[in-house]
């Protein structure tokens, strides 16, 4: 099955896979959210609770929350060298893991076929709404620009595996949390060092 065949199938095609079923819904609701709509704004209190949730959920409980409040700190949180690795390997590990899962309720060539086609979507989604959102602030860095717009793309492919993956505590799992942030308007840029940076 070809990578593009997913967008036609059927879902009726889908009724023994639930997880994709679930994903395929997912895809069409992306338009939906209002991404990047909440840059540099201050940090409500469920989100800053999504976020100490978000690093409890990963192992990093004593790790701060820091609040990015402009284009120009994101860029230099973006391009820090100092990124946290154990972090970074932390989600790699939930990615890998929920992969395996979906692969042990459907067969692989669909689960790959319908995460490529949500990869593609995603991009899709977030790409017009970063664009429009640096526009407005005066920004014309196209390399900070996909950055973000590939965090964004990022967090709903994870958000996606678990939806593939039937994950029984998706609620509470890392990358749903994630998700929760990129959905309220934010940019979780990641951990350096010891701080989470939201802008």
């Amino acid at each position: 099955m070809a990578a593009n065949e997913f967008e036609f199938l059927d879902e009726a095609e889908l009724v023994d896979f639930p997880g994709l079923m679930a994903v395929s819904q997912f895809v069409r609701m992306l338009g939906g959210v209002p991404w990047f709509g909440a840059l540099g704004l201050q940090l409500d209190g469920r989100e800053e609770l999504l976020a100490e949730d978000y690093l409890l959920a990963l192992g990093f409980p004593d790790a701060r929350i820091s609040p990015i409040t402009n284009w120009e700190e994101a860029a230099d949180a973006a391009a820090n060298p100092e990124w946290n690795t154990d972090w970074w390997e932390a989600e790699e590990q939930a990615r890998v893991a929920l992969v395996a899962e979906a692969c042990m309720l459907a067969d692989e060539d669909t689960v790959m076929v319908a995460l490529t086609h949500l990869q593609n979507q995603a991009v899709e989604a977030v790409l017009e709404a970063v664009e429009l959102a640096a526009e407005a602030a005066g920004i014309d860095d196209t390399e900070l620009i996909r950055a973000a717009a590939g965090s964004a793309a990022q967090g709903i492919y994870q958000a996606g595996l678990l939806l593939a993956a039937q994950n029984e505590d998706d609620e509470q799992h890392a990358f749903a949390l994630k998700y929760r942030l990129f959905e309220a308007g934010r940019w979780p840029i990641g951990v350096v060092g010891n701080s989470f940076h939201i802008f």
